[in-house]
């Protein structure tokens, strides 16, 4: 059996319109440019992942709780947190096409089509130049400055007629109240990002929550970011969710935190059902380190837009909370009462975003197969997050059929996302759950339902198209064992 693996991007955005995983937003108005909608089998799928990830951080830790906070916020959050001055792009337009595009990543493109032609010199002396872009006369001014001495051109006009380079703040701005004025003054942002709700209730949560350091909070919610260049389907998207944890330490006891949650991180992404040649940690250089980061790492997977990051774990050190007490005057500190000592506590962040893991496990999954002369496309997902558990076929449209069908349906229901299909060709159903990434299919027979004592059916396993004949009073044992022992290929 020959094997085809996920080359190209658009092969998953087609199959994932077609089959109902995502589709394009308002797209019957021309579409939201970087906005999407999760159809049936999106939905499904998403909040499988969602499940995946809260119960492995919360229900298997007695000290992570979990927090729901909403996305509008006072501005002077914002402020504290530096996104008011420093959440920003540096953006440049093309005069002729008036496209936007970031001129860093401009940049970048250029340097990777020299690698392409072989100028691998020239590349490396450009990307020491980006690199340190901002230590001459200032980021905008030295990137703009990069574009016009190696006459960079628009990507997609080749024109060659640039802006200046200018800082583009990337959170959504809108007013709050019935009688906002529209001035700055009455401003709130919606959120770019989930943590500084969970930094902001720190203590509430704390005291609440009767939670000693170490100790964490969950949360998993919607942010908003304007980005200048958002494409990449679901990679990079203006609407997005993430799903993060910040774990409150001792200071002293932060680097040994910190890769403790690195490695366990690594792992889940592997239990979600994602191989490890496909994994790998990018941790990040002292000098591209945030600048309140003491260390940081990415968790990359190699999509077919290559290497990209969708986890992120940060040392954010004491800053959060620092800021947050500074700006609004409340104390955000920890009293140790064994030690007798107060102090701030360190905070070892882990941060993924939900729709990029979406996009990496349909990734993954993703094969064309050529069987006996046939072909079919599948999604080979861990059984524990697939859209459907089961499909059930009764064989034929006759009634004997269809009432153990609909019998059975209604028994695993309660416990499994089910589907029951009786249309079409048994092996066009099958090709419909294949491409749905289904694991099981349980087909209803004349040989199961007439023969002697207990009815059987024929159950399907999607990855390898074996089928095994099973009494219909085992499927939830069968079911729960193949999914339990269900591992990558």
């Amino acid at each position: 059996m020959s094997v085809t693996e996920l080359e190209n991007l658009d092969t998953i955005v087609s199959l994932a319109k077609a089959r109902g995983f995502i589709y394009q937003s308002s797209e019957i108005y021309g579409g939201l440019g970087a906005v999407y909608d999760y159809g049936p089998l999106g939905t499904e799928l998403k909040r499988n992942i969602r499940d995946f990830w809260w119960t492995e951080m919360t229900r298997r830790h007695d000290n992570i709780v979990g927090l729901d906070a909403a996305i509008l916020m006072h501005p002077k959050v914002w402020e504290a947190s530096g996104h008011v001055e420093g959440f920003n792009d540096p953006m440049i337009d093309d005069k002729q096409s008036n496209k936007r595009y970031r001129a860093d990543m401009l940049v970048e493109g250029h340097i990777a089509r020299l690698r392409g032609k072989g100028k691998a010199e020239e590349a490396d002396e450009l990307q020491q130049l980006l690199d340190t872009a901002g230590s001459r006369e200032g980021l905008c001014e030295d990137l703009h400055q990069i574009i016009m001495d190696h006459e960079i051109r628009a990507p997609e006009s080749g024109a060659f007629e640039w802006t200046e380079v200018r800082q583009f703040n990337l959170m959504f701005q809108t007013q709050f109240g019935a009688t906002s004025s529209g001035d700055d003054g009455d401003a709130v942002y919606l959120r770019p990002e989930t943590a500084q709700g969970i930094f902001v209730n720190f203590k509430n949560v704390m005291d609440t929550a009767r939670q000693q350091v170490p100790f964490g909070i969950a949360q998993v919610g919607k942010a908003f970011r304007n980005e200048v260049v958002a494409r990449q389907f679901i990679f990079r998207m203006r609407e997005f969710e993430q799903m993060e944890m910040q774990y409150f330490v001792e200071p002293g006891t932060d680097e040994e935190s910190y890769n403790n949650w690195l490695n366990k991180r690594l792992e889940w992404h592997k239990a979600l059902g994602i191989r490890p040649h496909k994994l790998r940690t990018h941790p990040h250089p002292e000098d591209k380190l945030a600048h309140y980061a003491a260390d940081a790492a990415d968790i990359e997977y190699e999509y077919p837009i290559g290497w990209q990051e969708v986890e992120g774990i940060h040392n954010r050190t004491d800053f959060d909370l620092s800021q947050h007490h500074e700006y609004s005057g409340k104390k955000l500190e920890y009293y140790d009462q064994k030690k007798q000592k107060r102090y701030t506590p360190y905070v070892i962040e882990t941060s993924i975003g939900l729709d990029r893991t979406v996009m990496m496990a349909l990734c993954d999954a993703y094969r064309e197969e050529e069987v006996d002369g046939d072909s079919r496309t599948v999604l080979k997902l861990n059984p524990a997050i697939a859209p459907t558990d089961v499909g059930i076929f009764p064989l034929i449209k006759k009634d004997k059929l269809q009432d153990l069908a609909h019998k059975i349906e209604q028994d695993l229901r309660g416990d499994y996302k089910v589907l029951y299909d009786e249309s079409g060709s048994i092996g066009k159903r099958y090709r419909r759950q294949d491409e749905a990434g289904t694991p099981f299919c349980i087909t209803v027979d004349f040989d199961g339902v007439e023969s002697e004592g207990e009815d059987t059916v024929t159950i399907r396993y999607r990855d390898d198209m074996t089928q095994d004949r099973v009494p219909v009073s085992r499927l939830r044992e069968v079911i729960s064992d193949k999914t339990k022992s269900w591992k990558p290929e």
